[in-house]
């Protein structure tokens, strides 16, 4: 028996010595390049930004029906998404079908528009940014632009903007949308902190199956690093026979930077095996977790309409209303024909398709909708969210508030999130999703509302703990460099 567990003391110190090494310098980039990103998030193009790059659509009104728009994108349902608004000084229909395939329609003709060259784009973005552009390439995919939500739009126009902060915008080959923005300030940043930190280098990233198992084969030894690191750290740690020649109080054997690596990596020991675990968990291994949203055919039974038709909106009622519209989006909810128009501050009124007047919601009708999206569910509580809580919570991501919450009594414990304003569906949670947001979330980011409602707690509470972690990888890199030293000589 002693001889047993001496050779699994003598495995553990070999597989944590020698993983430990390479281990250690992705644990201390992780922690790193993790302080950046809770300021620097990847670039993106916000709808606030968006909206307020597009030009006022004034007396804009389209000749072309929404009916005919949608008869020459040549679509058999309504579509997810069909917005009305100006490309550059050209009004267009945007549409996204039902499968997420893009299609803008010339809003003066009805024709299709399928290219958009490089000087139409340079000029889209120059009126969308309001300051001199030129273009730069044409490109299918790049590091600002690998996420693979873009597809459908591309190839891009890369455009430079000559604004004194190096904007570049991405601007589509296709339909003559402005994809993204960048800034270099921005770009400088997450080389140091999203691009290493979610392994996001352009030739793993464009191919996702190839990249969750990057995440995964990194992270999970990583993890078995920080367990025979705790390990071995209980093992040589004495309270009561305390080391004659040891550091902290006796307590350690070692000194310099092996107690450095001995004393952190017992401080932050839970800490740093559930991080690792939680980041393991960031790609969804085996898809564990449920989506984030609500099946096309549980939409178009909330919208109550699936037929490619749309009154004929009051175009002019709705320039009178709101006359800096930047976009106008139309949309059923519960048979009802909407219009959800957008001012350039990001602001949106719901009209009624046919008359232009406002319409506001009551929570009955809305919780009467929402018992379409699960037919075979029954409704067990609906209320108003006027504030975050532990689900819905705005921590680098927009969330709704108010917004309606409908809860179902399904296997699945589905909650529904409406938005009371314009009656859109908002999101979709379950017990497979809020046990996510604990094991990822919580755990990862520690995006506790008790800590985020009391800024900079959250703050201190994070460098803190990055602090530890960045002390134990960093001395592990030091004692695991100078022992690869001493074997090469």
């Amino acid at each position: 028996m002693h001889g047993g567990w001496k050779a699994i003391r003598r495995w553990l110190y070999l597989i944590h010595r020698w993983m430990g090494i390479a281990g250690c310098v992705l644990i201390a980039m992780w922690f790193v390049s993790g302080v950046v990103m809770m300021y620097v998030a990847f670039p993106s193009l916000t709808e606030a930004e968006r909206l307020a790059g597009l030009s006022p659509l004034v007396a804009a009104a389209p000749r072309v029906t929404p009916d005919t728009a949608m008869h020459s994108a040549g679509l058999d349902a309504f579509p997810r998404n069909l917005r009305f608004e100006l490309a550059g000084d050209r009004p267009v229909y945007r549409i996204v079908d039902r499968r997420g395939r893009p299609h803008t329609i010339d809003a003066t003709d009805g024709t299709r528009i399928e290219a958009v060259d490089a000087d139409a784009a340079r000029a889209i973005a120059q009126r969308f940014a309001r300051a001199p552009a030129h273009w730069l390439d044409t490109t299918d995919r790049d590091q600002w632009t690998v996420p693979n939500g873009l597809n459908a739009w591309r190839p891009l126009h890369r455009i430079a903007i000559d604004d004194g902060h190096g904007t570049e915008l991405y601007v589509s080959a296709r339909t003559g949308e402005v994809m993204r923005d960048t800034q270099r300030a921005e770009r400088f940043w997450n080389w140091l902190g999203s691009v290493p930190h979610w392994l996001y280098f352009t030739p793993i990233r464009k191919d996702p199956p190839l990249w969750r198992q990057v995440v995964m084969w990194t992270s999970g030894p990583c993890l078995v690093v920080a367990v025979t690191g705790i390990w071995i750290g209980i093992l040589r740690l004495r309270v009561r026979r305390r080391f004659a020649h040891g550091s902290v109080g006796g307590m350690s054997p070692y000194h310099g930077w092996m107690a450095w690596h001995h004393v952190a990596g017992l401080a932050g020991a839970l800490f740093l095996v559930f991080w690792l675990a939680s980041g393991w968990l960031s790609v969804n291994p085996n898809q564990w977790f449920s989506g984030r949203g609500f099946d096309d055919a549980a939409l178009q039974r909330y919208a109550g309409h699936a037929a490619t038709t749309f009154p004929q909106p009051a175009w002019r009622e709705v320039m009178t209303r709101v006359p800096d519209a930047r976009e106008i989006r139309m949309a059923w909810v519960g048979g009802r024909a909407l219009l959800l128009v957008s001012d350039g501050a990001g602001r949106t009124q719901t009209l009624d398709a046919v008359t232009g007047t406002p319409v506001v919601w009551q929570t009955a009708e809305l919780t009467r909708a929402a018992t379409t999206l699960l037919p075979k569910a029954a409704v067990t509580d609906s209320a108003i969210q006027h504030h975050d809580d532990a689900y819905w919570y705005r921590h680098h991501s927009p969330r709704t508030l108010p917004v309606l919450r409908v809860r179902f009594d399904d296997v699945a414990g589905t909650w529904a999130y409406i938005d009371p304003a314009t009656g859109l569906v908002a999101g979709r949670s379950d017990d497979s999703r809020r046990t996510y947001r604990w094991l990822f979330h919580a755990v990862h980011s520690w995006d506790l509302n008790a800590l985020l409602r009391h800024r900079p707690a959250w703050d201190i509470v994070m460098w803190l703990l990055s602090l530890i972690g960045t002390a134990m990888s960093v001395s592990g890199i030091v004692v695991g460099y100078r022992r690869l030293k001493r074997k090469a000589s």
